[in-house]
């Protein structure tokens, strides 16, 4: 398959370049963003853009892609719904649209959170804009799209958070990995686990379009 990664360099997005990169049934990897992630590899072809919603000049490429991995997001702390619902809801359904005109044919896969709140109607703003977009996005003509519900994520492989307080607490809590995903199991799931989830369900399909930790822990066999 040829996959597409927005946000690769996030950890959610780190996680998943890495799993494509490393699966033998991923020919190429194309990541779009703002930033490079610097990769260096036979398989992966990388644009950094200014405008990352503009895809008419990559027309071509990407119109032989079979998935959409999509991993941008930010955090809702000290942010007004307007200027979150810009960057989550906008931002993602621009690009969204542009894809399923280019190729309607792909997979679009989306990761939001936990609690995300499909109502659109709940008191959590960032639960309820993402909820929105969910809901926008599994009305697009895709050939089938998924969304990604994780709770905690515990990176491994050198993965790492943009975020530094995040970091710091990574830091802090790695030895105690083993325990938190056997206390928590229905919670928390590895870097390793969602990249191979996303790879598995556009392989394989799934019959669930929303995906909580129990799923992507299951549908990514580890």
């Amino acid at each position: 398959m040829n996959v597409l990664i927005f946000g690769a360099t996030g950890m959610v997005g780190q996680s998943v370049l890495r799993e494509c990169l490393l699966d033998p049934q991923v020919n190429k990897v194309v990541s779009i963003g703002r930033s490079a992630t610097h990769q260096k590899q036979s398989k992966f072809r990388e644009h950094v853009l200014k405008d990352i919603t503009n895809l008419s000049a990559l027309t071509d490429e990407l119109s032989s892609i079979d998935a959409c991995f999509f991993c941008l997001g930010v955090s809702s702390v000290g942010m007004s719904e307007e200027k979150y619902h810009a960057i989550t809801y906008d931002l993602t359904m621009s690009i969204a649209n542009a894809l399923v005109q280019i190729q309607p044919n792909m997979t679009f896969v989306y990761v939001t959170g936990a609690s995300t709140d499909s109502t659109e109607q709940g008191s959590s703003m960032w639960a309820r804009v993402k909820g929105k977009t969910e809901n926008a996005l599994l009305k697009l003509p895709f050939k089938s799209a998924f969304m990604f519900r994780p709770g905690a994520i515990l990176p491994k492989n050198g993965v790492k958070s943009k975020t530094k307080l995040y970091q710091t607490f990574i830091v802090i809590l790695r030895p105690i990995f083993p325990l938190l995903q056997k206390w928590f199991p229905n919670a928390v799931i590895d870097s390793e686990q969602i990249g191979r989830a996303m790879i598995a369900v556009v392989r394989d399909g799934y019959p669930k379009a929303i995906l909580e930790s129990t799923d992507i822990r299951e549908v990514s066999g580890k």
